[in-house]
C-alpha cells in the first residue's frame, strides 16, 4: 500500500542509489552515463522500475502522442528525473511537477549528478496534492 512512510522509504532508497553512482562515478558525466549506472545500482538494491516511460498525454479525453519521456518512474510510485547539468532551473521543475500530474502519481525526484554532494544540493524531492491526502 502507498503511504507517506512507504514514500520516503522509497525515496530514501533511491538517493542511496543515486550516491553510490555519484561516489563511484563523481560529476562531470552525461546524463546517460548517469542514467545506466543508476539502473544498474537500482537492479542491485532490489528496486523496480520503468527506464524511459512513455508518459501519456489525455486532451479532452484524447491520447495525444505528445512523446514525452520518464527517465524512471520507480515501483509506480515515483517519478524520478536525472540531471547533468549546472543547476536544476524552473522547467525542470515544472516537468517533473507535470509528469506526476500526468501519472497520477504524489512524489517526484530530480537528481542533479553535476554537484560535489548530491545529498546537499544534488537532489530535490517533490510533492502535489495526491501526497496530502496519503496516511
Amino acid at each position: 500500500m502507498v503511504n507517506k512512510e512507504y514514500l520516503k522509504s522509497l525515496i530514501y532508497k533511491i538517493n542511496g542509489a543515486a550516491i553510490e553512482v555519484h561516489k563511484t562515478l563523481g560529476p562531470g558525466l552525461l546524463e546517460s552515463v548517469y542514467h545506466k549506472c543508476l539502473k544498474h545500482e537500482m537492479d542491485i538494491r532490489g528496486i523496480s522500475y520503468k527506464s524511459e516511460m512513455l508518459v501519456p498525454v489525455y486532451y479532452k479525453e484524447i491520447l495525444v502522442e505528445a512523446e514525452l519521456w520518464c527517465d524512471l518512474f520507480v515501483e509506480n510510485s515515483v517519478v524520478v528525473e536525472l540531471k547533468a547539468v549546472e543547476r536544476i532551473l524552473p522547467i525542470h521543475e515544472a516537468q517533473i511537477l507535470t509528469y506526476m500530474k500526468l501519472l497520477n502519481v504524489p512524489m517526484g525526484l530530480i537528481i542533479n549528478f553535476n554537484c560535489l554532494n548530491i545529498y546537499e544540493s544534488g537532489q530535490k524531492t517533490y510533492v502535489n496534492d495526491l501526497y496530502r491526502f496519503l496516511h
